[in-house]
């Protein structure tokens, strides 16, 4: 493709992910590159990370189309992005990139003309998409909704943690330790071309230096590694699953934590993999089968188990509970969750998880772990959501504290701090 014809891709999507508002962005570009294969890979790749990037400078840009006095549309979007973000000119925008040709988008209109005009008059001051007179939550890239609650947790760290969000996730691996050492699977990766680091906090974890394509290498074919997030990795790491254990994984998905549990298990014991989703249940099992660990985990559906459930009165050594949540933590990997709701309100999600630790609390043997994650920033659904389930159990649970690095005494993970995405976990063990 030509650029211009990356451009109207470009703006092509913009458009559908703003008509598509109850669905996920990368859904949305899903979809519409499923359908266009002649759209070839590294087209693909430099259009999504375009939309990507632009995501993540969502409320900015609307801030200059604002101060230009202009319509916030996809035309316009991408504009002020090329000449304000990337640097094109205005010959380059007018002559290369709108000449009306082929694929290529309609021409300059008058509007248009008005942004370009205005910023190369010096409305726009040269310092990229931030600007001193931009209010602080514009420049973060906060929500209104969210921005009281996350200045009081992070204080004078706010700026600094808001701006770790804003930069994109890293590619992090977790080794199958069940089929391959840490070190042999990052030699393997090396020898197919991909280089990798140790990460620093997770046993099992490998970083990409630099974006990889995983598919063709034998390491991710045999599946001694999988895609996960360090910081996912590490809730997985504070459950301490031992070999022989019994394992509920109540909010199990697609199976990413089951899978670390069953290798740290090394495939001897029992785990119970559960979800309200039975299709992402379901994704799971081709996992299990590829990392040689099927044999010991059972799929059960939860609509399905619920008599079923109730039978399991502390059948349990450990139950993890990875629950629904605003996902506020991962908005560098989700960009467009921080302006649009894809779930239940905040208000929902926190009565969602207060039923689950109460339905699942019974399940833990006396002397076993319950394990409550989420993928947020807020105190509302951690911190906050902890305490009242100790006070309602005070006689019952008690905090067992995760190692200091990593939080005192929960699992509180940032980008800013840690690299990872934003994760919380609470380890509770049941008296005996």
């Amino acid at each position: 493709m030509k650029p211009a014809a990356r451009i109207q891709t470009t703006i092509d999507v913009l458009e559908k992910i703003k008509d598509n508002t109850r669905v996920p962005m990368d859904s949305v570009i899903g979809d519409y590159m499923r359908v266009r294969r002649y759209i070839g890979s590294k087209d693909r790749n430099a259009i999504v990370e375009r939309i990507y990037d632009m995501a993540r400078s969502d409320a900015r840009i609307g801030w200059w189309l604002e101060k230009f006095n202009v319509s916030n549309n996809a035309r316009n979007r991408v504009i002020v992005w090329l000449m304000i973000v990337e640097g094109a000119n205005e010959k380059r925008i007018t002559k290369e990139l709108f000449d009306g040709s082929k694929y290529a988008p309609e021409e300059i209109n008058s509007q248009e003309q008005h942004i370009l005009k205005l910023i190369l008059e010096g409305q726009y001051d040269g310092g990229g998409i931030d600007h001193h007179e931009m209010p602080p939550e514009i420049r973060a890239e906060c929500p209104t909704y969210y921005e009281d609650k996350l200045k009081v947790y992070f204080g004078d760290s706010f700026d600094d943690e808001m701006a770790a969000m804003l930069t994109p996730a890293t590619l992090d691996l977790r080794v199958n330790s069940f089929l391959a050492s840490r070190e042999k699977a990052k030699d393997y990766l090396e020898a197919d071309g991909v280089k990798t680091e140790i990460t620093p906090y997770s046993d099992v974890g490998l970083r990409c230096v630099q974006k990889s394509y995983l598919a063709r290498t034998k390491a991710f074919s045999k599946g001694w590694v999988e895609i996960q997030d360090e910081g996912s990795q590490l809730i997985a790491q504070i459950c301490d699953a031992k070999p022989g254990m019994q394992v509920l994984d109540y909010c199990a998905g697609a199976g990413g934590k089951t899978l670390a549990l069953a290798a740290a298990m090394e495939r001897k014991g029992r785990i119970v993999a559960m979800d309200n989703d039975a299709r992402r249940l379901q994704k799971g099992r081709d996992r299990y089968k590829k990392a040689k660990v099927a044999d010991i985990i059972e799929v059960r559906p939860l609509e399905e188990n619920v008599k079923w459930l109730k039978r399991q009165k502390e059948k349990f050594d450990i139950v993890l509970t990875d629950v629904p949540c605003t996902g506020t933590g991962t908005w560098r990997r989700n960009p467009d969750m921080r302006w649009r709701s894809f779930g239940p309100s905040l208000e929902e999600l926190l009565q969602t998880q207060a039923d689950i630790l109460a339905r699942v609390a019974p399940l833990v043997k006396p002397g076993g772990k319950l394990v409550y994650a989420t993928c947020s920033l807020l105190p509302d659904e951690n911190e906050e959501q902890i305490e009242k389930f100790l006070r309602d159990h005070k006689d019952t649970f008690e905090i067992k504290p995760v190692p200091e690095n990593l939080g005192k005494p929960y699992l509180r993970l940032t980008p800013y701090r840690h690299n990872t995405d934003g994760f919380f976990a609470a380890v509770l063990v049941k008296q005996t």
